[in-house]
């Protein structure tokens, strides 16, 4: 395992990141348990969740997955880990967040982050991240901007100031974002640097084979402005294993939960995840091995986030980090991608 800073002054982090949105709803406290335990045999430190995990997200699962991890936290050595968590903010209806939640102001963030200390069993967060943008954008499947939906929103200095607050409180060491777009991300980045408020160490966006959509604009930012990629869905919810390709009723969340995952329900998606697994078995690789060593590999990615609900598809994932893509592989997967452009942003 390799490790690298976020941002410029972020965290060390392992290279990949134990995803934990299963935890409480595919996954039992004792499944989550034995996850984490084999996640840090390994030698990774970095854990990633969110207050409505687990997914699909509802009123009486809210809040396990940070829980469980709480439970497994009070008997590890806390200092070591990095742990990750997120705030929800207004743009989705989720009435039994904090009542909406209203918006992204201080009174939320702060409520947010005590929340989640409870739950975690810690007296911090290493890396505190929106969820979510408050104002209006396109996400989560959708993939063009609509002026006519413009809202009223916190704006991005109160969002930032209430988290600077909880930094110096020491609740709160970094601050990341996640799901966002590239005028987006400047503003945090001119705020705090014009403010002195917390700069933003890293962004965590879905990234895959089927969504190369971060490297359009987001990648130089990153570069520029030291922002580090927290790679999600590096399979793609499951598609990308192929397991779909073999049996489109195979278990796994876009089977088991309806409406869930629209980002994979376009049409180019079942014919670039064709392509790709024919690629993989061409040189040799299973389709997992290709989509994960793909997005192991890439210069812009801080860490990527890997999820599972069992310990085998873990230790799969784990593997593939010693899978290494030649040149002519490279190739004939960006040829794929001119052929099959982001059919899941």
């Amino acid at each position: 395992m390799s490790y690298r800073v976020l941002g410029e002054t972020g965290p060390t982090v392992s290279a990949i990141c134990l995803g934990t949105m299963t935890f409480g709803q595919q996954n039992t406290e004792a499944e989550a348990h034995a996850q984490l335990d084999l996640a840090v045999e390994r030698g990774i430190n970095f854990i990633d969740c969110a207050e409505i995990y687990p997914v699909p997200t509802r009123a009486e699962t809210s809040g396990a997955t940070e829980r469980y991890i709480g439970t497994w936290l009070a008997r590890q050595q806390r200092e070591k880990l990095v742990i990750a968590t997120k705030v929800a903010g207004p743009a989705r209806s989720l009435p039994w967040i904090r009542g909406g939640p209203a918006t992204l102001d201080r009174a939320n963030i702060r409520e947010a982050v005590e929340g989640s200390l409870r739950r975690l069993r810690t007296d911090y967060i290493d890396l505190y991240q929106l969820h979510w943008p408050e104002r209006n954008q396109p996400m989560f499947g959708q993939w063009q901007f609509d002026p006519t939906k413009e809202r009223d929103c916190v704006p991005i200095r109160a969002q930032l100031e209430a988290l600077a607050e909880l930094v110096q409180e020491g609740k709160v060491r970094h601050v990341g974002l996640s799901n966002e777009h590239p005028w987006g991300v400047m503003e945090f980045v001119r705020l705090s640097r014009e403010l002195g408020l917390p700069r933003v160490v890293s962004i965590q966006n879905a990234y895959s084979l089927v969504n190369r959509s971060y490297e359009s604009g987001l990648a130089e930012i990153g570069h520029r402005e030291h922002i580090s990629l927290l790679a999600y869905s590096p399979l793609a919810f499951g598609h990308l294993s192929g397991k779909y390709l073999a049996d489109p009723a195979a278990k796994g969340r876009i089977t088991l939960f309806e409406h869930f995952g629209q980002r994979y329900s376009k049409p180019n998606l079942v014919p670039a995840v064709q392509a790709y697994a024919e690629l993989a078995r061409e040189h040799g690789l299973t389709p997992v091995q290709l989509a994960l060593a793909f997005v192991y590999s890439r210069w812009f990615v801080g860490s990527t986030i890997i999820g599972a609900t069992t310990i085998a598809q873990l230790e799969q994932n784990l593997a593939a980090w010693n899978v290494l893509l030649d040149a002519p592989l490279q190739e004939a997967i960006d040829t794929l991608h001119l052929r099959y452009t982001n059919p899941a942003p």
